[in-house]
Order: structure tokens, then C-alpha cells, then sequence
């Protein structure tokens, strides 16, 4: 389906209303956040809170500092991973030409697990500076190992990546799971588990400065080549004919989403669903060019995390779920609906 969902509205006009909405809700979501907890908070509490926050009005009383340090920042910083993620599927689906691509099938979610998994069971006391770091690496690795395996040989087509991620992604699960099982505490191997589901407790201001900077050069990066994205969705003959060096191009974006996806999991984790479900939904609503696809992508996927952080939080009071169990929940059965709606339509 290349066209609008609806039909009923031109598919600029449609990505035009859904960002607005997605933004919306985003900002909705992170008041909502703001009010949601143990001390609570009315609207304009947390609104005046997250304004005199924004603006770098120090004074903040104490009760109200729980909200200024402890909620809004984990709801921004959902905000932007979710957004960032939703970017970096969005791509690797052109990238590949198979809207049921994400960051997972090409190595970087396995290998930033194995990174932080690593990170938690053999380094003695491992400060939590570490765990992002080798999250990092590991999506780093995976990303560069898939890139080499598919280019082994000579060629770079999308069959080849895809093929080339899965291998490299039962690679790494696999010394993912030796890491685990040589844990050593059941300490170590609950954290190692919870970190793996994805979470942003804890989230400080400090946290949000590099995903915000990779979130703005990244959508910047992508958006001067949405063009390109478009030819190379159409396949490397459409490509070439029109001037591109698809192997090329396909190579720096790959990269482009290794940086992304990398800085993402070494912030809160394995959070899946988000990169494959959300591009999806977008195309059905505002057609396939990237110059709408991006931005739709992008501002939805930040609105989507925000609510389901907030769905982690509520869920199972007093404790609090990962929050990549709730995207697999509400991003599997939002695709089993898809694929059922869409297989209902074909002859």
C-alpha cells in the first residue's frame, strides 16, 4: 500500500496531522510521567516543574525535586530513544527493501547485549559508566561484523546484509548466553536480565546530552538523503540509473544507524519492536517517501515509548516492569493485527 491509509486525505496533509499528534502525545506523555509515582503531582505542578526546569530556574523545592530529577528526566530520555530507534528502523527497512527489518537483524541489539552482559558478569564491581560503554562496543561490533560478513566476497546487496545480520546475531546471542551463564551471583545475572528487556530508571539529565545530539544529527543526516532512500527502496538497477553507488550509500547509512542504535541500547537498553512496528504503521498512514516517512517515524516513536515507560511504571505497582516487555507486548499485537487486517484485504 503506497498511498495514505484513509484515502480520504492527501498523504502530506496526513504525516503533517500525525506529527503534530505524535508530538502531542509526546508532551502529554511526559506530564503524565511527571504526575505519575508515589508523591503526586497534579498538571500544573509538573508543567510549572518541567518549564522552570527547561528555562534553568534552579530554585525547585524538595518535595518537587522527585520530579524534576527522578521522573522527567527517564520520560525525555524514552522520549528520545523511542524517537531515534523509530529513525534507525525506518532506514534499515529502505536500507534492506523489507519493511520487517530493524535493529536487530542486523547484530547491533545482540551485540550491544553481549557488550553490556560482558560488562556486567566479568568486570568485579563495574561502574555503571561501563555498561553503556561496552553496550556500545558491542553494537559497534555487530554492526561492523554483519557489514563485514556481507561484503565478503565483493557485493552488498540487501539479501546478503539480512542474511549476514542473522548470523551475526546468533553469534553473539550465543556468547551473550555463555556471558550470563558465567555470571557468578544471581545479583549479577538479575541485572544482566533486566538490563537486556530495557529500562530507563535512573535517567539523569547528564544521560540525555549524547542520544539528543546522535536523535538531531542523525534525523539531519537522513533527511538530506531521503531522496536517495526513495531510489534505493526501488532497487539498485533504479539506483544506478539515476547517478547513486548503492553499495556506497548503503554502507555510510548502515553506519549512520550503527551510531544510532549503539548510543540508544548503551542508554536504556534492548528495547525491540520499536524500530520494526512504528516505520510500519507510518507508511500505512502517509505513503513511502522518506520526506514524510522520517519525520512521522521519528516523532511516533517517541510518543509510543513515553506512554509505554508509563505503562512499565503502573503495570505492576510497587515494582515496575522493563519496559521492553511492554513494546513486545503492545508492538506484537498492534503487528498480529496489521498482518491479519492486511491479509483480509488480499485476494
Amino acid at each position: 500500500m503506497t498511498g495514505s491509509l484513509t484515502g480520504l486525505t492527501s498523504p502530506a496533509r496526513a504525516a503533517t496531522l500525525l506529527v503534530i499528534a505524535a508530538l502531542a502525545a509526546g508532551i502529554a506523555g511526559i506530564v503524565v510521567s511527571g504526575m505519575t509515582g508515589t508523591e503526586q503531582a497534579g498538571f500544573l505542578q509538573v508543567a510549572g516543574i518541567a518549564y522552570r526546569r527547561a528555562w534553568g530556574i534552579e530554585y525547585i523545592a524538595g518535595a518537587e525535586r522527585i520530579i524534576s530529577e527522578l521522573r522527567l528526566p527517564r520520560a525525555v530520555l524514552a522520549l528520545v530513544v523511542g524517537a531515534a530507534l523509530a529513525l534507525a528502523g525506518c532506514v534499515l527497512q529502505a536500507v534492506v527493501r523489507n519493511p520487517l527489518a530493524d535493529s536487530s537483524v542486523l547484530g547491533g541489539t545482540a551485540g550491544a547485549g553481549l557488550g553490556a552482559v560482558a560488562a556486567i558478569a566479568f568486570l568485579p564491581g563495574a561502574l555503571t559508566v561501563l555498561i553503556p560503554a561496552g553496550a556500545f562496543l558491542g553494537a559497534a561490533l555487530g554492526f561492523g561484523l554483519t557489514i563485514a560478513i556481507a561484503t565478503a566476497g565483493g557485493g552488498f546487496s540487501p539479501l546478503k546484509l539480512i542474511l549476514s545480520g542473522i548470523a551475526t546475531s546468533y553469534l553473539l546471542s550465543a556468547l551473550t548466553q555463555y556471558a550470563l551463564a558465567r555470571a557468578g551471583d544471581d545479583r549479577k545475572l538479575r541485572s544482566a536480565i533486566f538490563w537486556q528487556m530495557g529500562s530507563v530508571t535512573g535517567a539523569q539529565w547528564r544521560d540525555l546530552s549524547l542520544p539528543l545530539l546522535v536523535l538531531v544529527a542523525g534525523m539531519a543526516y537522513v533527511l538530506i538523503r531521503a531522496r536517495r532512500l526513495d531510489h534505493l527502496a526501488f532497487g539498485d538497477l533504479t539506483a544506478r540509473s539515476l547517478g547513486l553507488h548503492p553499495d556506497l550509500l548503503r554502507t555510510e547509512l548502515v553506519l549512520a544507524c550503527a551510531v544510532i542504535v549503539g548510543v540508544c541500547v548503551a542508554a536504556a537498553g534492548g528495547i525491540g519492536f520499536v524500530s520494526l512496528v512504528v516505520p510500519h504503521i507510518c507508511r500505512l498512514v502517509v505513503g513511502t517517501a522518506h520526506s514524510r516517512l522520517l519525520p512521522a517515524s521519528t516523532a511516533l516513536g517517541g510518543a509510543f515509548l513515553v506512554w509505554a515507560d508509563i505503562a512499565a511504571r503502573v503495570a505492576a505497582r510497587p515494582s515496575e516492569l522493563p519496559i521492553g516487555v511492554v513494546t513486545a507486548l503492545a508492538g506484537g499485537t498492534a503487528f498480529a493485527i496489521l498482518l491479519i487486517t492486511r491479509t483480509k484485504e488480499e485476494p
